[in-house]
């Protein structure tokens, strides 16, 4: 049997938008590692997808089978309920939001096997709280990045 792998996701901005951040927890077998960046200017929907698309950039053998574990509601219906794949039928007509990191997920995605399961936020799941916590603190940093991509649509 092939062995999964785990990805736990999360997103945080201060004020929607705002400085914001993400975190990831990458799990394999005895492996563990952590990821975050924070943004000067974004929304709580961006991080949280991108908190997905930079954990499955960190992950070098797309041969085995990827679990990402979210508490945004957004992004684990938009794959796991098809709504995603009516976007990019449509060009994410409609005005659907954040089109650029659904694409490059969308992209990303054709290499791997990737499911998702929602998670409550902020409750017992350890590693969910961990994604919290680099999210907060990435959001509170001081190295904070452009989010290029939120501002091009302002």
């Amino acid at each position: 049997m092939m062995e999964n792998i785990f990805l736990y996701t999360d997103g945080a901005s201060r004020g929607n938008p705002g400085p914001g951040g993400y975190g990831v927890v990458l799990l394999w077998g005895n492996h563990r590692k952590e990821l975050s960046q924070g943004y000067k200017l974004t929304t709580n929907n961006r991080m949280e997808l991108l908190a997905v698309i930079e954990g499955i950039k960190a992950i070098k053998k797309n041969h085995f089978p990827i679990t990402v574990f979210s508490d945004s509601q957004y992004v684990v219906n938009a794959v796991e309920k098809g709504w995603l794949k009516n976007w990019i039928k449509t060009n994410f007509k409609g005005g659907k939001k954040n089109p650029d990191l659904w694409k490059e997920y969308y992209e990303l995605s054709k290499d791997f096997t990737i499911k998702f399961k929602w998670v409550k936020g902020h409750a017992d799941n350890s590693y969910n709280n961990r994604c919290d916590e680099l999210a907060t603190a990435a959001a509170d940093g001081k190295h904070l990045l452009t989010d290029e991509g939120y501002e091009a649509m302002l």
